[in-house]
This record gives structure tokens, C-alpha cells and sequence, in this order.
């Protein structure tokens, strides 16, 4: 038995690469290779697709809060303190910017939300469809509809292809409540002629803007082309699918 096992193991023995054993000159040059490979630098370049380093924008969007809080309702000392907030950043704190934007709008600081976007446009930031949502929202919240109007017309113009549908209903919720129909069916046309389709609320109020000026035939298109014909309801504890407009189903 012992003679076979060693009939056996005589051939791995033969075929082992040299260098494996304690003073093979091979196995020491790889470990040195993996060494060398282990500890090279990082390439320290600057890349455009690098994500942005987010660690501690909350608490600079905390100080931004707390910088606009303590100013004045004027236009230079809003600027200049939001100019010294920014100053010593390495690159634009765009992200603390933006979570400001957001605590600012759970807080229901209109203004101060028309301060802050006003400024990021000054220093030619570009906004994202969030930031010009909430801008819109504090402007019509602040009283200032004409002011808002002019902000969209400018959206719509410059992207035109490219505006999501929560800015049209924005709109329309907006000219509803201050019950311009004619405006709520101009901005009905526009997202008919770039393909946008409504949401059900937002469909409503176009229905009752045609209601308003007596076509009571293109209210009933309206509802019947974009409101769902079924929905779900629990009835004795069971989820059930019914028409909106019959017995269940």
C-alpha cells in the first residue's frame, strides 16, 4: 500500500514548475509583482463622470437655511450672504443647494425659496425639473401668478421637447384655482401638441375649464379619453374592480 501511494505521488512531485520550493527564485519575483500591484497609487485625474462627493451637504444645506433665515427680504444682502456660504467651496455645492430647496418647501418658506433658486440663476446653475417645480409651487404660493406665468413661459420655450408632465399640471392646478379657464385650455394645447399626456386629477380640471365656456361635448371627451373605466374598491374585505360609472363588477 505504501509503495503505491508513493508510485502515485511521484509524478505531481516530478511535475511541480520550479521556483516553488523555499529558494526558487520564481515565486519570489511574484510576490513581488502582486506587492507592486497592491500598492500603486491611484490615479488621482480629475473625471467629469466621477460622481460628486455628497458627504456633509446636509449640514451646509442646514447652514444655508440658517444663513437666509437670519437676512433681510433684500435682494443684496440675500446675495451677498449666499455668495459667502458658497465661497471656500472647491466646486459648486449644487447638492446642499438643492436639500435646501427641499427643507425649505416641508417648512413652507416661500419666500425664502424664491431668494435661494433666484440666486442659483444669477450664477447661471442649471435647474432641475424638481427646482423649477418647487419655484413655481412658492411662487404661486407667494401671491405672485404673473410672475410664475412669465417663469413658464420661458421653461416651455427653451425645452420645449423635453418638460415633464408634472410642470403642465403645476400650470393647471395653478390657473384653476385662480379659475382662468382660457389659460387652463392653453396649457392643455400645448401638451396635446407634445404628446403629454394628463393625469386623471389633471384632466378633471380641463373638463370642468371646457364646462366652464359650455362645451360640454369636449368635457365629456376629455373624461372619457384619459379617466381610467375601471377601479378597485374593498368591499366585505376583498379588493374588487368596479366601474366608475356602474354596478360591480
Amino acid at each position: 500500500m505504501a509503495g503505491a501511494f508513493a508510485l502515485r505521488l511521484m509524478p505531481r512531485l516530478a511535475a511541480a514548475p520550479p521556483g516553488r520550493g523555499k529558494g526558487g527564485g520564481g515565486g519570489a519575483s511574484r510576490v513581488a509583482g502582486s506587492r507592486a500591484l497592491v500598492t500603486k497609487k491611484p490615479n488621482k485625474e480629475h473625471h467629469l463622470w466621477i460622481r460628486k462627493e455628497t458627504a456633509g451637504s446636509g449640514k451646509k444645506a442646514l447652514r444655508l437655511i440658517d444663513t437666509v433665515s437670519k437676512c433681510p427680504n433684500e435682494k443684496e444682502a440675500i446675495y451677498g450672504a449666499l455668495d459667502k456660504w458658497s465661497a471656500f467651496e472647491p466646486e459648486f455645492p449644487i447638492i446642499a443647494a438643492a436639500k435646501a430647496l427641499g427643507m425649505l418647501k416641508r417648512r413652507r418658506k416661500w419666500l425664502r425659496i424664491i431668494q435661494v433658486t433666484k440666486w442659483l440663476m444669477s450664477k447661471g446653475q442649471v435647474l432641475t425639473w424638481t427646482t423649477y417645480d418647487t419655484l413655481l409651487l412658492a411662487l404661486f404660493m407667494d401671491g405672485r401668478v404673473e410672475e410664475a406665468e412669465s417663469i413658464w413661459n420661458t421653461i416651455i420655450q427653451t425645452h420645449t421637447r423635453s418638460v415633464p408632465k408634472r410642470l403642465f399640471s403645476r400650470m393647471i392646478l395653478m390657473y384653476d384655482i385662480r379659475h382662468h379657464p382660457d389659460k387652463v385650455l392653453e396649457v392643455y394645447a400645448d401638451m396635446e401638441e407634445l404628446g403629454v399626456r394628463p393625469d386623471e386629477d389633471t384632466a378633471r380640471r380641463i373638463g370642468k375649464a371646457f364646462l366652464a365656456f359650455g362645451q360640454e361635448e369636449k368635457e365629456k371627451y376629455i373624461l372619457d379619453k384619459y379617466l381610467k373605466k375601471w377601479k378597485y374598491i374593498h368591499f366585505n374585505g376583498e379588493r374588487v374592480r368596479v366601474r366608475r360609472d356602474g354596478p360591480l363588477a
